[in-house]
């Protein structure tokens, strides 16, 4: 997966691995960036590299839930309905400014991320195996969005915030496009679905020590106030700290990142390494907090220091 990405995108190490880890770990991923960072294209070459299908939704604020999931048509020569699935049906979806989308909308997309189905005129419909939503959203145009709800931004595994690229890595992006490499297929063999399930199957049996599993709940505690060392004036910056939910997904995504490094067993560097991508969404930050621009990722070293490492 990772010889076909670079074919494709040009740096972006930490966008690799959270969309490799996340796929491993059956979570979706929140992409947030300003246009142009490749969001679209990492999407299309995540799909391409696990020889998956790909679907790709431009969220509008007119776009309906029936758009998404699908809907019943009328056949007026046999006299009854069809069912046409939505493009939701696919093993990798990109929801492209999900924030653009309608409240409506945004509910029924995340209820088909949490149940891994659909229903459509009361048929069930189970969406493929694996299957993984990349949403994106642009921080720098706020007029007519819709901002995602915390309770709504706890569903996504995680969240990765792209970077521009370095001079160095822009001047290898226009030495591809001025020689066509961008157009040239990939020649790298992708990894078969069959294959995926069988890693998500090898991240189930990594072995996660009940030391590394309280040090986890420490964390998690600490955001909330509370925890073995709780820091200082915490509570002037994070209203609301990280739900159980954000406890799982560090333990899920360091296994997964065990299993990219060729582990059984998760260490607690595999924590650090994901603390950014798991917990700058969960953590609900105080007007103060916003109002002084205090980001995210300074709240959450602030409690990786203060809790000991096993």
């Amino acid at each position: 997966m990772g010889q076909v990405f670079d074919q494709r995108v040009v740096g972006q190490e930490a966008l690799r691995t959270a969309l490799v880890s996340a796929l491993l770990a059956g979570g979706h991923v929140l992409l947030e960036s300003v246009p142009g960072l490749a969001k679209t294209t990492a999407a299309q070459t995540l799909a391409a590299a696990i020889d998956g299908s790909f679907r790709r939704i431009q969220c509008t604020p007119d776009l309906m839930p029936n758009d998404i999931v699908g809907t019943q048509i009328f056949n007026y020569a046999s006299g009854q309905f069809t069912t046409q699935l939505g493009p939701v049906h696919a093993n990798v979806v990109l929801l492209d400014e999900i924030n653009r989308s309608s409240a409506k909308t945004q509910s029924a997309m995340l209820e088909a991320m949490q149940e891994k189905q659909t229903s459509i005129g009361g048929e069930v419909y189970p969406l493929p195996d694996p299957f993984m939503v990349l949403a994106t959203q642009n921080p720098i145009e706020e007029e007519g969005t819709y901002v995602l709800p915390e309770a709504q931004m706890d569903r996504f595994l995680m969240k990765e915030v792209l970077t521009y690229p370095t001079p160095h890595q822009e001047l290898e992006i226009l030495q591809r496009v001025a020689s066509g490499q961008l157009d040239e297929p990939v020649s790298a063999q992708p990894v078969s679905l069959d294959d995926v399930r069988f890693l998500r199957g090898l991240v189930d049996d990594v072995y996660v020590d009940d030391s590394i599993k309280r040090y986890v709940v420490d964390l998690v505690s600490t955001t909330r106030g509370a925890g073995p060392r709780p820091v200082a004036g915490l509570e002037q910056h994070v209203r609301v700290g990280a739900s159980p939910r954000g406890a799982i997904a560090l333990m899920r995504v360091g296994q997964a990142l065990a299993v990219l490094a060729g582990r059984a067993f998760v260490v607690p560097d595999d924590i650090k390494a994901v603390r950014y991508s798991v917990l700058r969404h969960r953590l609900v930050r105080t007007f103060d907090a916003l109002a002084h621009d205090v980001p995210p990722e300074q709240l959450v070293d602030a409690v990786f220091d203060a809790v000991p490492t096993p």
